[in-house]
């Protein structure tokens, strides 16, 4: 599997190319931010590891354009900033992940695996029904299940593999309480260490794409101190 790391830093650089390319990745480094989308686009890679502090143009600008540009690939950012208001914007502008630096090796890796068998086969599930392949409605919004997208009064809704996923997860449990612990299960894959914060912080996102009033949600129904159920 192709892997692009876009980092300026050549020491982080090489570690993470010698370090991917032992695991038995094929890795391509970009260092300036000016060159990040063209290169991304022109070939398909598997995941992309994205600096947020770039020369020319930053990690959340090269994410919001990849992510125009319709490229569903998935996105791991890679940022020194601490502040949760820069992590929700890295989400919101569609990365799946980030991670915080100094970072374990081990750990990157681990996320690494989780966000490849999810893009590989995004809708395997455990429990996931015969039903997998249809297209789920509510309100104006539809899930693809076949085509893996979401749509809204007819129109492709920008998304990550990573909210995908999670309303697929919601959707097939209809009706249901889904504890954060069952989320993370279910979405991010056993082993990953996710904070709640960052599933709330999804569910946020994701309530922009699928709510009339995303602070007065209509489906995705918070479960104070426990989790969501999808009411749709």
């Amino acid at each position: 599997m192709k892997i692009l790391v876009i980092e300026d830093e050549p020491g982080i650089a090489f570690s993470l190319e010698t370090d991917l390319q032992t695991e038995g990745y094929e890795v391509t480094l970009v260092a300036d931010g000016a060159q990040a989308v063209p290169r991304a686009l022109a070939e398909p890679f598997d995941l992309i590891l994205l600096d947020v502090m770039l020369p020319n143009k930053d990690g959340f600008e090269i994410c919001r354009q990849l992510r125009h540009k319709g490229l569903k690939t998935p996105i791991i950012l890679l940022t020194a900033k601490t502040h949760e208001a820069e992590k929700i914007l890295g989400l919101d502008v569609g990365a799946d992940d980030y991670m915080t630096k100094p970072f374990s090796l081990h750990e990157l890796r681990a996320r690494i695996r989780a966000l490849l068998r999810r893009a590989t086969n995004p809708l395997t599930d455990r429990g996931a029904s015969s039903e997998a392949n249809d297209v789920q409605r509510f309100g104006t919004c539809e899930l693809d299940m076949t085509r893996f997208e979401l749509r809204r009064n007819g129109n492709c809704v920008e998304t990550t593999a990573l909210e995908l996923k999670l309303l697929a997860a919601f959707v097939r449990n209809r009706g249901r309480l889904l504890t954060r612990e069952r989320l993370l299960d279910e979405v991010w894959g056993s082993g990953i260490s996710v904070t709640d914060r960052v599933i709330d912080n999804h569910v946020v996102s994701l309530r922009k794409k699928i709510e009339d009033e995303p602070t007065v949600p209509r489906y995705l129904i918070s479960v104070r101190g426990v989790g969501y159920r999808f009411d749709g």
